[in-house]
């Protein structure tokens, strides 16, 4: 029997999917997302926060704030509620009306962008609104999702070893800094990493060969917060 007392640390880690029906060729799908943010963001969203909490960096007052199209937004509410911060999400008309209601029913505070910026578009806009935020009270406490080490390193120490215990032979599709992330201790142990393509995957870009630092995605990578 499973018990848990926080809800961030439930997720089914070992769920794979046989694609051998559809392809003719054993292919395991990793199933993420079976946790109660609904996404496998949970994982990252865990431990910057943790990360945070640890380095003093959040004290009872502080307020958490973060841009997010959605899916780090669910999983930070959870999180939020569940330690007992306050969180403000900073995302733009794109995002669907259903996350939105999750994470204002979560309790969190949904801060959403109208217009693109001039230079950056919607991302650029939301990360303008963040800097202001932080620099006009210090009780903001931003995490920063596209620089934050915690980001990768979560699927670093949990991803990546989960997948090498089942399959000596991973691939993966690089459209995001979760696999590049996950691949690092895999190409250790394995070298022979395979690489799928996806739609969104740059041309240029493999998981066997990397295209950036992990978590870099294929949009922008903005700097660090001054």
């Amino acid at each position: 029997m499973s018990v848990i007392s926080v809800p961030e640390a439930f997720n089914a880690e070992d769920l794979y999917v046989d694609l051998r029906p559809i392809f003719g060729h054993p292919l395991f799908l990793k199933c993420e997302g079976f946790n109660f943010a609904g996404s496998i963001k949970l994982k990252a969203a865990t431990e910057m926060v943790e990360a945070a909490d640890r380095d003093g960096s959040l004290t009872p007052d502080s307020i958490l704030v973060e841009s997010s199209s959605g899916n780090l937004g669910v999983a930070l509410s959870m999180i939020a509620a569940s330690k007992g911060y306050r969180f403000l999400c900073v995302t733009d008309s794109r995002c669907n009306l259903s996350t939105r209601l999750m994470m204002e029913a979560l309790g969190s505070e949904v801060h959403v962008i109208a217009e693109p910026a001039a230079v950056g578009g919607f991302l650029g806009a939301r990360l303008d609104y963040v800097r202001a935020l932080c620099a006009s009270d210090d009780r903001y406490v931003w995490l920063n999702q596209y620089t934050n080490q915690g980001n990768w390193q979560a699927h670093y120490r949990t991803t990546a070893p989960a997948i090498a215990r089942q399959f000596p032979r991973p691939a993966g599709s690089p459209s995001a800094g979760t696999c590049s992330s996950a691949r690092r201790p895999c190409s250790t142990s394995t070298p022979r990493w395979a690489t799928c393509r996806s739609s969104a995957t740059p041309p240029h870009c493999t998981v066997a060969s990397g295209c950036g630092p992990p978590s870099a995605g294929t949009g922008p990578r903005p700097s660090a917060p001054t």
